[in-house]
Order: C-alpha cells, then sequence, then structure tokens
C-alpha cells in the first residue's frame, strides 16, 4: 500500500445543504457528483461527500455508531494571516468556529472550524511545510 490519501469522504446528514457550504467557500464540484454524492477535487486528494447512513452501511458500522468516528482534516495556507481570512470565509459560509486562530506551541499559527455536520477543520500556517504552487504540500525529509 502507497502511503498517500487519495479520497476523504465525509458522511453528511443533509447533501444539499453541505453542497451548498462547501460551494460557498468558492470550491468546485466535479462532474460525476449528483445528488447522492458529491466530488471536489482538493490539489493531490478529493474530498467527497456523501450521505451518512449510506457511508456508514457501506463501511460496514451500524448507523447509531458512524458518529463515533472522529477526526480532523486540516487546510494550510501560505501566509500566516491566511489563517484568519479563511476562518472568517467559513464562518461566513455556515460555519461554526470551535478554537479561534492562535500562536501555535509548534511554530505555527491555527484555529478550527466545523462544517454543518460538525467535521472538524483545522485551518493552519506553518512555516516548516511550505505549499507548492500547485497546492500541494510535502513534510520536510
Amino acid at each position: 500500500m502507497e502511503q498517500r490519501i487519495s479520497l476523504v469522504t465525509l458522511g453528511v446528514s443533509d447533501m444539499a445543504k453541505s453542497r451548498r457550504f462547501y460551494e460557498s467557500l468558492g470550491w468546485k464540484a466535479s462532474a460525476p457528483s449528483n445528488d447522492g454524492v458529491t466530488f471536489f477535487q482538493a490539489g493531490g486528494l478529493i474530498l467527497g461527500l456523501y450521505g451518512a447512513r449510506p457511508l456508514a452501511e457501506d463501511a460496514g458500522i451500524a448507523a447509531g455508531d458512524a458518529s463515533k468516528i472522529t477526526f480532523s482534516l486540516a487546510y494550510n495556507v501560505r501566509e500566516k494571516e491566511d489563517v484568519d481570512s479563511v476562518i472568517a470565509e467559513a464562518e461566513k459560509a455556515g460555519a461554526t468556529i470551535t478554537k479561534p486562530a492562535e500562536e501555535k506551541f509548534w511554530g505555527g499559527y491555527g484555529g478550527y472550524f466545523t462544517d454543518p455536520d460538525g467535521h472538524p477543520w483545522e485551518v493552519a500556517w506553518n512555516p516548516g511545510f511550505p505549499i507548492a504552487e500547485d497546492g500541494s504540500i510535502s513534510l520536510p525529509r
């Protein structure tokens, strides 16, 4: 198995609402998207939105246990001041700010918001992780 992530799928309670949220952030849904699933190209990764119950069923998880799966997604920015503007943009689109941006012990700056289904997103500036022009990010060697 190659060490990479190709797709992150979020189980959502309201597809139309979730799709509108991401499109309000300026994201463009891809051609294979439909009423049951939405795909967004996110640099070298794909973000998928799929109904929470069908996703739990597909993964072999009881629908009631689906909420026990927790994770966070990260969106890194090129400049420190971009953290605050991205968090403000997310809030305007309907996000809930769960942790305002602050200086981090590791030398960066970041904060958190959640999307309409409570999926946590970290918005971070990390001076040690430069972002390429194409949006890709590489870990230091």
